[in-house]
């Protein structure tokens, strides 16, 4: 049992490993595309307010 209990050990220790980096990888991407979506978003607003006040009379 001795063996076996070790390789479970070890089996469950890179699987808990493997969801920590994964956590990790996803919360970055994450940040890094809400980021680009808000920087995304305010560039589109400004193009809308530049061009609404260009086509004003």
């Amino acid at each position: 049992m001795g063996i076996a209990s070790k390789a479970g050990d070890w089996a469950f220790k890179a699987f808990t490993a493997g969801l920590g980096v994964a956590t990790i990888y996803l919360t970055a991407t994450f940040s890094v595309n809400v980021y680009r979506g808000l920087a995304w978003h305010n560039s589109q607003s400004k193009i809308e307010k530049q061009g609404s006040n260009e086509q004003a009379p």
